[in-house]
């Protein structure tokens, strides 16, 4: 059988490899047959409560089974279903339902008082529903109804209706990152999430005694599409976890029986730079992939005793390039382009300074359903971002003769210094070079003679005794001058969405304060006013 949704291929599944293990957590396991049985219950309530064919759905969970089950109750009903992040501020959940045009908001026990009160107070029309805990929905009240599990032989035409659906029609929303700004939903068709696990599976080497582990949450593509849906195509485990932790990551890898797991941002930094210990190969992993990729890659892989693989994909467009797994590796690059993908570099657009081989990716599918159907309710944008068939993805990078990409940033992430433009990737590069820098993030504030002057905000590893003076004068020996950040900040974390990308924005915005270094000035001074 061709799975036409996810709910289709875990019917499949649950004929294939019944009693095997489809999602873990520290807590539990949970079978290919048991999810199953659990969806269809799930689905059978769900239609009960109004929910079909189309019926927005958003989702406000933590990580774990229970979201798992109802993320595929509503693919087998053919609702649209919208994950959102549980930490989102009121405003902010507040324009997301407005932007899904949310009809049912299905909360977990943890988060369901905040976002009933959310609800009741906007326009937005939408009614709470709670995944678990009867008590606790009674005691708030109309409109919050419970959704409990369902009856032991809930009707399985439920899981029928999954055969009546266009692959194509959206079946889900992933809010992007809003780095820069509020975040944008891609609207996700069922054959994209179908795909981009099964290409990915292909291209990890996953098979059915693999166990995925992703830290990271399942409103983003990494713990969705690329842990569970992979997993999902070969019958393997898909291991989630609540949050990252560096401190107890390698436990949870050990509890879960980890085979693969994938990292972003910062996290690969700090788990290199913990202390050694004899316990560093005292796991079961075989292979680990993600963004970015470190310069210390080798060392990483001769201490734990694995491989790392670096991709290059986003949520509007899916993952078309890969590390190739065999001696086609070439460290330093993104990997190659999939059979299933189109990619061309525009070297008309790029930043003035950059090599002529450097110009914006364009990336399109070879098949249907391999990029988002666009920007759910805003077709401007989406016009804006598809061109000719073309997704403009606003990152930069180059093509080598092989066929090869190397990521070269963001398009818009340069800053304009005396007549230069310097690219923030590069300067991060430079400080996070140091023994002593966790992470660093460049940004160009407002100088008093005109443009920008460079400053970078610096996490350092816990414990140092690095000043920013100290700092300056390394990044002098090692980089051309223009390159060399005027302002240094120590901060002790870097505001990050919850997919572990910097908010550039919010830093831009503190711009100088009374706890940045200035290399002119010498001292830690705040920019006077006007």
């Amino acid at each position: 059988m061709t799975a036409v949704t996810l709910a289709d291929e875990l019917r499949q599944a649950a004929v294939d490899a019944p009693e095997r293990v489809f999602v873990r957590t520290v807590e539990q396991d949970v079978t290919y047959a048991d999810m199953l049985d659990r969806v269809q219950q799930r689905a059978g309530r769900l239609r009960e409560l109004g929910v079909g064919a189309g019926t927005p759905t958003v989702l406000v969970m933590d990580n774990g089974v229970e979201q798992v089950v109802t993320w595929f109750a509503l693919s087998a009903l053919r609702a649209l279903h919208a994950p959102l992040n549980p930490a989102l501020p009121p405003a902010h959940l507040t324009h997301a339902l407005g932007v899904v045009g949310a009809q049912v908001v299905i909360a977990d026990d943890a988060h369901l008082s905040r976002v009933a009160a959310v609800v009741r107070a906007s326009d937005s029309g939408a009614v709470p529903q709670v995944v678990s805990g009867s008590d606790l929905a009674a005691a708030l009240g109309s409109p919050v109804q419970p959704v409990q599990p369902g009856q032991p032989g809930h009707d399985e035409a439920v899981m029928a209706l999954v055969g009546e659906v266009d692959e194509l029609e959206t079946a889900t929303l992933l809010f992007t990152s809003g780095t820069t700004g509020p975040s944008k939903a891609c609207a996700l068709s069922h054959r994209y999430l179908v795909r981009a696990g099964q290409l990915h599976a292909r291209e990890m080497g996953i098979t059915a005694s693999d166990v995925l582990y992703c830290p990271f949450p399942l409103f983003h593509i990494d713990a969705a599409t690329l842990t569970v849906s992979a997993a999902l195509a070969q019958r393997a485990t898909a291991a989630l976890g609540v949050r990252f932790s560096a401190s107890g990551f390698w436990e949870e890898i050990r509890r879960t029986r980890a085979t693969v797991f994938n990292f972003m941002g910062a996290t690969l930094t700090m788990l290199w730079k913990q202390d050694p210990t004899d316990r560093d190969r005292d796991h079961a992993v075989r292979l680990a992939w993600g963004v970015p990729m470190p310069e210390w890659q080798g060392a990483f892989e001769r201490r734990f005793g694995f491989p790392l693989r670096q991709v290059y994909g986003l949520t509007d467009g899916g993952v078309p390039v890969y590390d190739p797994l065999d001696d086609r590796h070439r460290p330093g690059t993104a990997g190659r382009v999939l059979p299933e993908y189109d990619l061309v570099v525009d070297t008309a657009r790029r930043r003035s300074g950059d090599p002529d081989d450097v110009g914006e990716i364009l990336i399109r599918g070879r098949e249907p359903g391999l990029v988002m159907n666009g920007y759910f309710g805003d077709p401007d944008a989406t016009a804006e971002t598809v061109v000719d068939g073309w997704l403009h993805t606003g990152d930069l990078g180059s093509l080598d003769a092989d066929g090869y990409l190397r990521f070269g940033g963001r398009l818009s992430d340069s800053i304009r210094r005396r007549g230069e433009n310097i690219s923030a990737h590069e300067v991060e590069e430079l400080v996070t070079g140091h023994p002593e820098v966790v992470e660093a993030a460049a940004l160009g504030v407002p100088s008093e003679l005109t443009e920008e002057d460079v400053k970078v905000c610096v996490v350092l590893r816990p414990g140092s005794g690095l000043t920013p003076q100290a700092l300056h004068a390394h990044l002098q020996q090692q980089a051309p001058r223009y390159l060399v950040p005027r302002y240094l900040e120590f901060v002790e974390v870097l505001p990050r969405t919850p997919t572990e990308k910097v908010e550039k924005f919010r830093l831009r915005a503190q711009g100088v304060t009374d706890r940045t270094w200035d290399a002119e000035a010498g001292e830690r001074r705040a920019r006077p006013p006007g």
